[in-house]
């Protein structure tokens, strides 16, 4: 349902599309890791940022290792020493610069934020993060009342409605189904 497939995190200087890893070589290259849909695509959106916006980074070259892991040259970055002072830094492009995002599909930046409402109206907290281990992405929504962080499933069932313009989201808790005792049989719980 969103378009990102890693977790990508807004900024107030825009949205996380990457991140440069260990230097690689004596020419000044490193690793760089995409968290775009289309990992490739990180080399053609132009110039990205640290999170400060202080520095901009051009990606010169760029080839594939594996998967969203590549190699890249970047513009004014010679030496390996200044490829190693780079390392772990995140790159962030601003939110105007994005495709626009299909139907059915959001940015995780544009998640974040968001007011949780349930099907009646009531707020139940506000969306923090959106996380993915493997299975799908996952709503993690702080409750207003406070108390203990909800995790609900990224799905048409459980929000059956976002409302981007409007800042929120309808969500629908997926019924909690607890498992028998060791030993004991379902029946009994009916």
């Amino acid at each position: 349902m969103t378009l990102d497939r890693a977790a990508l995190s807004a900024s107030r200087t825009g949205v996380l599309v990457g991140r440069i890893g260990a230097a690689h070589g004596i020419k000044g290259e490193v690793r760089l890791v995409s968290f775009t849909a289309e990992p490739k695509a990180i080399g053609t959106y132009g110039p990205l940022n640290d999170e400060s916006s202080t520095r901009r980074f051009e990606i010169a070259a760029l080839r594939p290792v594996k998967d969203n892991i590549f190699i890249a040259r970047l513009a004014g970055v010679t030496t390996r020493e200044a490829a190693e002072a780079l390392n772990n830094l995140d790159l962030y492009l601003p939110r105007a610069a994005l495709p626009a995002a299909a139907d059915d599909e959001f940015y995780h930046a544009d998640l974040i934020g968001l007011t949780a409402l349930d099907s009646a109206g009531a707020e139940i907290g506000r969306v923090t993060d959106v996380l993915n281990f493997g299975g799908g992405d996952i709503l993690e929504i702080a409750p207003a009342a406070g108390g203990e962080t909800l995790l609900l499933p990224f799905t048409k069932a459980c929000v059956p409605s976002v409302d981007l313009a409007q800042k929120r989201l309808v969500v629908v808790p997926p019924i909690e189904v607890e498992a028998a005792p060791e030993g004991e049989d379902m029946d009994t719980f009916r």
